[in-house]
């Protein structure tokens, strides 16, 4: 039986301080992941939620917190297992904690569905309603502002150009966000909101990407280059 409003709020707030817990330290350092970043997901996916009152939130709310228990650096190898692995620990870590049994199928396949780079090696697709929310919840945090300076922070972890010193909106090249930070909003960020699950998710990922298409043209006139 599904649980009352009363009874899933509860169960909300019994659990958040939990499974944030539990995703403490799991960044390893990295600023783009932390727990800041974790809250900012889960935020997101409160707005989706509002939207989509019949997704089950708890489910939502765990795979938030617990998304990126395996944190793997952009240019690892393995970078497409990070989820799969996260999933297959964040399973064994709530079993422990007795959380609802029923509802760590649907756990596991939220977070094993949100990764961009997962989905990209055609391992895992979202299936379910909350594994869609989780995805674009987390998406929405590589967009704007925010992931404008995560963008950046990553960036310079790598060791990566801000920009292409001549040609910084890829006009007359390839892109290529290896070597240039910039190009990252064309490789990757540009796609996002087209593949965004809900209504909600892409009507936001296009206003934040309209933020990062403006960033781009500034830091060209900025540079001495002629607008795209």
């Amino acid at each position: 039986m599904r649980p009352t409003n009363d009874e899933a709020k509860t169960d909300l707030a019994t659990w958040r301080p939990r499974l944030a817990a539990m995703a403490e330290g799991a960044s390893g350092g990295d600023g783009a992941h932390d727990s800041a970043h974790l809250e900012r997901v889960w935020r997101n996916a409160q707005t989706l939620l509002a939207q989509q009152p019949e997704a089950d939130a708890l489910v939502v709310m765990a795979a938030c917190y617990l998304h990126d228990l395996v944190n793997l650096p952009k240019n690892d190898p393995d970078r497409a297992q990070a989820s799969t692995r996260s999933a297959q620990l964040a399973r064994h870590q709530l079993a422990w904690m007795n959380f609802p049994p029923e509802r760590l199928d649907a756990v596991a396949h939220a977070i094993e569905a949100h990764s961009f780079s997962a989905n990209m090696a055609g391992h895992c697709a979202a299936e379910s309603l909350e594994a869609k929310i989780v995805q674009d919840a987390d998406r929405l945090d590589g967009l704007g502002a925010v992931g404008l300076a995560r963008m950046f922070y990553i960036a310079g972890r790598m060791g990566t150009s801000l920009a292409h010193p001549s040609d910084p909106l890829g006009s007359a090249r390839e892109f290529d966000d290896r070597n240039y930070a910039l190009d990252h909003i064309m490789v990757k960020l540009a796609k996002l909101p087209g593949m965004m699950q809900t209504e909600a998710g892409r009507a936001l990922a296009e206003e934040r990407l309209a933020r990062l298409m403006a960033f781009r043209e500034e830091f060209a006139l900025e540079s001495g280059m002629p607008p795209g």
